[in-house]
């Protein structure tokens, strides 16, 4: 007890009140969700620890069992017996019962002892008590496979926010979108197979669909067992993932039959439930199919029914509850849906539509639901108690006699309130949704309710639209809520477009695309902030954010980590992208940094939308966009791997080619990084996806215009970094996109520079060793081609700066080099450098000083360090470099003279390396460029055969030397009987000795002394014969060439096999992807070879060192002017849209695509067939029916007629029967699916609601037809209610004794009480007066405080609403009002400021109130100039049969927007009390007012004219 009193207090209203005169100032913002504790001492646990529980689907860990085992003990009770009575009754099995109806052992000891209590009469209030539960845990239900749930027994006064705390966060559930409430027959009935197919298959659709709650009563009987047989059926046809329904049975633990094997003190992990139809008797079993049980106790045995009040008390409070997800707080809706019932169930729709919950009525199901079903389009008039009564009859035929009048009449009223709430009931009906429709039946109640709901403004739009949004339902946010009813700007979508981001919703993206929203309004720099916020905490890049936060905090040396920013994602994407990018998002300066990253408190959609809201609503100058928003909301869906927004986004790009390789490479460096298999998988998959939409735009641009498309491809993005598409695929390694015919003539062009690609190659190198040749055509330059003429040295120039060219000189000069070398090595290496030698140094010095340029080339600025560690990454550098080094080294040696011989060694290597180095210049070849590839793989295949060969060598090689010699000391001999023996011997080389048939003992040392020879064999002392064990040696010299000559050399036969054939399929895409690296360093590379290249060289640095001129771009980048880029990038756009029209027809000429449409259509042209035909059966039906009511009204009229022919004449008293038919017009009006008539009720309605507010009491039910006092009501009986209020001078006598009424003057002046009505006199009966408008249901005087009329006063305070130009603003051509509307403490209704009148008083004291008391006087003279628009009864909640509401309201209007009184009344009103709250509110039907002022508004309204 004192753990459940310890429990916070939830106030859910906090988060949703409203005051639109502080709603904009941030300083009065809602709270966080955090605020507001659910249950003391317990947090709300991560999305991650909520998501292992929901896999494990129990605690996993000890500890986590644990904490269960001592928590819910301590919280949660059940309830005990402690006070044996007999009972009257006895049990099934005849035994005799206490008066909880349990036997006597099944008490505690004390409980059948002879106690205090003796000889007292049983009371449960205090003979029951609670105690810590002892059964709770995992069920699991024997015979039925797996199928575990979780269960705990619960004590009826259990606080709900206890239960939605074990709920949410011991057991592991997400916190409902949706509150799917399932009643109706606890036993169980026959549903016709096809409503039963579409009620199951609409049920579990929209749970799963929305993420909701279904709750039912557990048991495995009747409309719960008709759920769980539905929950079931979707498990067995879905994956495990997709298969998770929440499905909770609430049931009454002292009817759940074999519940002793659920009691486990210890909790029961699993408990073992067995489900037994046959022998449960009167109790009822547990539905198998349900995942969640809360057993309800109240200590009784066999009573059903105890567990309704708690289960409305948790509906409501899990109703109550905000749940936050994707950016958007919603209040969690909650809907009834009913199948057939009895009485029980007719309270729980009277009582769901009374709490303003949304029902929906399956017609077809039988009793409750059909008698609703049938009567519902029908006006509340026709709805009488003959009416129930026939129905009744016919649905209830089995239990009709137990109906009396008064339950009769108490059913008519209920049912003529549930039918008057049109707003919250939807009837089901299979004809007018069709199969598999229940689901939207649901959502469309839940729409219905919430647009008739009373709001401010816009507010229920965006409530319908957030839980649109929260269930992922596109299909009813197209059909409900973007209709013609209702006007959306762009900017207001833009909070829930965020939200549909963030929460991964590409359809519901898609869909606000679709209705005019602009990524460019969208996306601010708060906005991006606001998304990389929210990244999922599994994603990879998410970890990298904080990683880059982490080291600025420890770079900055704070204790705190700092808030994320848009540099700090640039920082990560350019490590994705690569550091040739510039950043996307530069860092801001101090004095930017209010502008560039403003603040963003609790970035918070609720339900008023105030929060994420805001971040739209800043002004113009602070605000500042990105350069390219679609970019930006592009990587953001791209850096998670989603696949479905990215690409919604990407088809609204502009730079769509660059886009798409951009995000190719990002993901292919995210997969890197990623541990997950799957996901990297995914990843890589998109990566390639992406690939084949840039090679597509490009085709498509190829095909146009071939010049253009090239120009694509060496653009300068500013967008993506300062980088080209070419460099973006070459940094991202797309061979598929570099093969590409396009990209591979743009190459070929570019190798070709500006002579004409139709040379032959023998022509160049012909005009290149003479060169006068180039004066004649025997070479031809493009622009030639184009007829644009060239003077001879534009020709020498434009020959010489040719890349092609400039490879085929340096070519010539490198085998000049090499041949230069090798002459001087062999013939010419004298002890003195002879002039040959000579040169060959200068030739390497130039070939020093190209790679030292090419090391400090650096036109893009990227630094030193980077260009090293881009140089070093090339292969072809790398053995540039050693070439060079041992070289140097040779030469150092060679200049040296006692160490002139190891230098000539050391150069022959180098001239090995150098010669090794032509490879590079073949790559160039189509032919011989995929062979080198081809053997740079196999060199991979040796490398790690070599460590397999080792294993074998070694160990044949050491086991020889230990057995054939001993304590060989001679490190280079062991090296040589270990190693290269075993080497050679693979090769066919075997030793002689090693079988000691050919031993010769003058062919090795005897004591290892010959440094020429190796150790002799172990042998004897006397013929010098071996002794070493020959068999051994042999076997293993077996084993090792079966194993290294058969098995190594044929695995890596077999290795070079399968590394030429992967090889060979990609060889061409290799090859022209490594073709781009050579065309691109002669593009480049100075024209002159080496060694004449040092003249570039020196020309170099007279111009960056002297002039200091700037590098000039070499590279394939060519930045465009604005408008011809703009043209540029319109027309890949365009060409764009034209690749994904045609991508949209090759998937739907995909033959199995088509196969998929046509078996659609199929199915729903046979759902069209079957729903025809239950149509037509029902029409032919009608018809019938028509038919015989025309034919008996045909014989009426022949009676009537020979009648009167009897009597002489035509004048029969008798009347002319009706023509037409009365069945047929109900017919046709129970086939109307408007709304019933909308005319105001004949009598009071509000006065007659069965619960008397602010009390328990109920009223008498009264139905329409039983209102007024001249209809005899025979049962008539209602009880009594006076409230005592604190000022005893106000109010007339508490009791209704005849004495105290009879001092009350009725109809005249009571002292200072009016006691006149409107209405003229009014009856009065044993003292008291009777209500001129008919009965409530209930005597006395209720919370009034006079008998007889209570008199109010309701100004009615208008204006007209204006622009800020001062113009009126008007809605369908009417004008439109603002009402000066009140929120009085501890009300959360508004309503106008008015009142009672106290006696003598003038002005309401609720009025008073609001005004100051100077400005009294003056709104007295405003109302003496009003006009009267309403004089008499109101009808009121608290009215009763002697005591009820007459007021006058007064239209007070203020015509001008200058007015001098209005202006004086809004100063009066600023320096109002604090604690109410006042606003002008825009005059509309819906607002959240009372009932009864709506009405007096809509007398203002039709008086002014104005809308309503």
């Amino acid at each position: 007890m004192s753990a459940r009193g310890r429990c916070a207090k939830v106030l859910p209203s906090e988060l949703n009140k409203v005051c639109p005169e502080r709603g904009d100032d941030p300083a009065t913002r809602p709270r966080k969700m955090s605020d507001f504790e659910v249950v003391p001492n317990l947090q709300q646990s991560s999305s991650s620890v909520s998501k292992s529980r929901r896999k494990a689907h129990f605690p996993s860990g000890s500890n986590e069992k644990e904490n269960l085992i001592s928590w819910i003990p301590e919280n949660i009770r059940k309830k005990e017996c402690t006070y044996f009575v007999e009972s009257s009754q006895t049990s099934d099995s005849g035994r005799v019962v206490c008066e909880c109806g349990y036997l006597r052992e099944q008490h505690l000891d004390d409980a059948a002892k002879p106690p205090i209590f003796l000889g007292k009469e049983w009371d449960p209030s205090r003979h029951i008590q609670e105690m810590p539960t002892d059964a709770f845990g995992d069920i699991r239900f024997t015979g039925l496979g797996q199928k575990t749930g979780k269960y705990v027994r619960v004590s009826s006064d259990t606080p709900p926010r206890v239960i939605y705390h074990l709920m949410t966060q011991h057991w592991g559930l997400d916190a409902p979108n949706l509150l799917i409430s399932v009643t109706g027959g606890a036993k169980n009935f026959v549903m016709k197979p096809r409503l039963k197919n579409i009620f199951r298959q609409g049920l579990v659709k929209v749970a799963q669909t929305t993420g909701a709650w279904i709750i039912t009563g557990g048991s495995h009987a009747g409309v719960m067992k008709q759920v769980g047989e539905a929950v079931r059926d979707f498990v067995l046809s879905c994956s495990h993932k997709e298969g998770e329904i929440v499905t909770i049975g609430i049931a009454t633990w002292g009817t759940v039959y074999n519940r002793e094997s659920l009691v486990c003190p210890m909790g029961g992990f699993p408990a073992e439930y067995m489900l037994d139809e046959e022998n449960q008797g009167s109790l009822s079993c547990l539905d198998s199919n349900h995942s969640h049980f809360i057993l309800v106790d109240d200590g009784t045995h066999g009573r059903y029914g105890v567990e309704i009040p708690l289960r409305t008390r948790l509906e409501k409070f899990i109703s109550e509850q905000t749940k936050v997800k994707g950016g958007v707080a919603i209040k969690i809706p909650i809907v009834c849906v009913v199948l057939e019932g009895g009485p029980g169930t007719l309270d729980t729709i009277y009582n769901a539509i009374t709490n303003g919950t949304p029902c929906v009525i399956v017609e077809g199901s039988g009793r409750v639901a059909d008698v609703i079903a049938q009567v519902a389009n029908l006006p509340v008039a026709k709805i009488t108690i003959a009416l129930i009564q026939k129905k009744l009859s016919v649905l209830f035929h089995d239990t009709y006699e137990l109906f009396t009048e008064s339950k009769l009449v108490e059913w008519t009223k209920k049912i003529q309130d549930i039918v008057r709430s049109q707003q919250l009931l939807t009837i089901f009906r299979e004809g007018k949704y069709g199969q598999q429709d229940v689901d939207v039946a649901i959502l469309q109640a839940l729409f219905k309710a919430s647009r008739n709901q009373d709001h401010f403004g816009r507010e229920n739009w965006d409530h319908q639209l957030k839980l649109a949004v929260a269930w992922n339902r596109v299909d009813i946010a197209r059909s409900e809520i973007f209709t013609d009813d209702h006007d959306w700007k762009p900017s207001d979508l833009h909070p829930v477009m965020a939200a549909a981001l963030i929460s991964n919703k590409p359809e519901f993206v898609k869909l606000f695309l679709e209705q005019g929203v602009r990524l460019k309004d969208f996306v601010t720099w708060d906005t991006l902030v606001y998304l990389y916020d929210n990244l999922a905490p599994s994603c990879l890049f998410h970890s990298k954010l904080q990683k880059v936060l982490l080291e600025e905090r420890e770079h900055t040396a704070g204790s705190k980590v700092p808030r994320l920013q848009m540099h700090h994602v640039s920082q990560v994407l350019r490590e994705l992208l690569g550091c040739s990018t510039q950043p996307l998002y530069p860092k801001p300066k101090q004095t930017e940094r209010p502008r560039l990253s403003i603040p963003v408190p609790h970035i918070k959609l609720n339900v008023q939308g105030s929060s994420l809201r805001s971040l739209y609503k800043r002004s113009a100058g602070r605000v500042t966009f990105t350069m390219d928003p679609v970019r930006d909301l592009l990587i953001w869906a791209v850096v998670q791997n989603r696949r479905e927004l990215a690409e919604i986004i990407w088809a609204q790009s502009q730079d769509c080619m660059a886009a798409a390789l951009a995000c190719s490479k990002i993901l292919k460096e995210l997969a890197k990084e990623e541990e997950d298999t799957d996901t990297t998988d995914d990843m890589l998959a998109l990566a390639e996806e992406y690939e084949h939409k840039a090679i597509g735009v490009f085709t498509e641009c190829y095909r146009k215009d071939e010049q253009r498309a090239q120009k694509l491809l060496t653009r300068v993005s500013e967008a993506w970094g300062k980088t080209t598409c070419l460099q973006l695929v070459l940094e991202a390694k797309n061979m598929n996109f570099v093969s590409h015919g396009g990209v591979q003539a743009f190459l070929t062009k570019v190798w070709w520079g500006k002579l004409s690609v139709d040379n032959g190659l023998w022509r160049v190198i012909t005009c290149m060793l003479f060169f006068p040749l180039l004066y004649t055509n025997l070479i031809t330059f493009s622009r030639e081609k184009r007829l644009q003429p060239m003077g001879c040295l534009a020709r020498l120039r434009a020959f010489f700066t040719a890349p092609i060219v400039i490879f085929l000189m340096n070519i010539l000069s490198y085998f000049t080099f090499l041949l230069l070398f090798a002459y001087v090595l062999m013939v010419d290496f004298q002890p003195a450098p002879s002039w040959r030698e000579y040169l060959i140094y200068f030739w390497l010095f130039s070939l020093v000083c190209e790679e030292t340029r090419q090391l400090l080339y650096d036109p893009d600025g990227l630094g030193v360090v980077k260009m090293a560690s881009l140089y070093i990454k090339d292969f072809w550098n790398k053995l540039d470099i050693c070439a060079i080094l041992v070289f140097i080294a040779g030469l150092t040696c060679r200049l040296i003279p006692s160490t002139l011989y190891p230098g000539r060694i050391i150069l022959s290597l180098a001239f090995i390396i150098f010669c090794l180095r032509l490879m590079h210049i073949f790559t160039v070849s189509k032919t011989l460029g995929p062979k080198i590839i081809i053997v740079k793989r196999m060199m991979k295949d040796v490398f790690f055969f070599l460590f397999l060969l080792a294993v074998w060598v070694v160990s044949f090689g050491v086991a020889k030397q230990a057995i054939l010699i001993h304590n060989e000391e001679r490190v280079e001999w062991l090296f040589r009987g270990v190693v290269y023996h075993s080497y050679l011997t693979i090769f066919g080389q075997i030793p002689s000795y090693i079988d000691g048939v050919n031993f010769n003992i003058d062919q090795c040392s005897p004591n290892g002394t010959d440094p020429y020879k190796p150790k002799c064999p172990e042998t004897n002392a006397d013929n010098k014969k071996p002794i070493f064990p020959e068999w051994l040696t042999v076997i293993l010299l077996c084993l090792y060439l079966l194993f290294t000559n058969i098995l190594l050399l044929n695995l890596l036969i077999a290795m070079f096999n399968y590394t030429f054939q992967q090889v060979q399929e990609h060889t061409d895409q290799i090859w022209k992807f490594q073709r781009h690296d050579l065309i691109e360093e002669y593009h480049g590379r100075p024209p002159a070879p080496p060694p004449l290249i040092l003249l570039s060289h020196l020309q170099l640095l007279v111009r960056r060192g002297l002039l200091r001129r700037p590098a000039t771009r070499h590279k394939l980048k060519e930045k465009l002017e604005k408008n011809e880029e703009a043209a540029l990038l319109s027309w890949e756009m365009y060409l764009k849209e034209n690749y994904l029209q045609h991508q949209q027809c090759q998937e739907k000429q995909n033959t199995e695509q088509m196969i998929r449409d046509i078996a659609q259509r199929v199915d729903v042209l046979a759902e069209l067939l079957d729903l025809d035909r239950v149509k037509r059966t029902g029409v032919v039906e009608q018809r019938l029916g028509s038919l015989e009511d025309q034919v008996h009204q045909s014989a009426q009229a022949l009676r009537w007629m020979m009648q009167a022919l009897r009597g002489n004449g035509f004048s029969s008293g008798e009347d002319v029967p009706p023509v037409g038919s009365s069945k047929a017009l109900d017919t046709k009006e129970s086939d109307l699916e408007g709304k019933p008539e909308e005319s105001r009720p004949p009598y009071h309605v509000l006065a007659r609601n069965l619960l008397y507010p602010g009390s328990h009491t109920l009223r008498f039910p009264v139905p329409d037809e039983k209102v007024p006092w001249e209809v005899e009501f025979p049962l008539y009986n209602p009880p009594a209610y006076s409230a005592d209020h604190k000022d005893m001078a106000v109010q007339d006598p508490f009791s209704l004794s005849l004495e105290s009424l009879l001092k009350i003057n009725y109809n005249t002046m009571d002292g200072l009480i009016d006691r006149q009505s409107f209405h003229g006199l009014y009856a009065v009966q044993d003292g008291l007066p009777l209500n001129p408008m008919g009965r409530t249901g209930l005597r006395g005087r209720g919370r009034l405080h006079c008998f007889g009329p209570n008199h109010a006063l309701h100004p009615v305070v208008t204006r007209w609403r204006r622009n800020l130009d001062g113009s009126i603003i008007r809605k369908s051509l009417k004008k439109m009002l603002e009402v000066l509307v009140a929120q009085y403490p501890l009300s959360d209704v508004w309503a106008l400021p008015g009142g009672s009148l106290e006696p003598g008083e003038t002005l309401p004291l609720k009025l008073k109130w609001i005004l100051r008391r100077e400005f009294w006087a003056q709104f007295q003279n405003l109302l003496k100039q009003g006009t009267e628009v309403h004089k008499g009864y109101l009808d009121d909640p608290r009215n009763t049969d002697n005591a009820w509401v007459e007021t006058v309201a007064i239209s007070v209007h203020f015509d001008t927007q200058n007015d001098v009184e209005m202006k004086r009344l809004n100063s009066f009103l600023q320096g109002c009390d604090p604690e109410l709250c006042i606003r002008w509110q825009v005059l509309d039907k819906r607002i959240p007012l009372h009932a009864n002022h709506k009405e007096l508004l809509h007398k203002v309204s039709t008086l002014l004219g104005a809308y309503y």
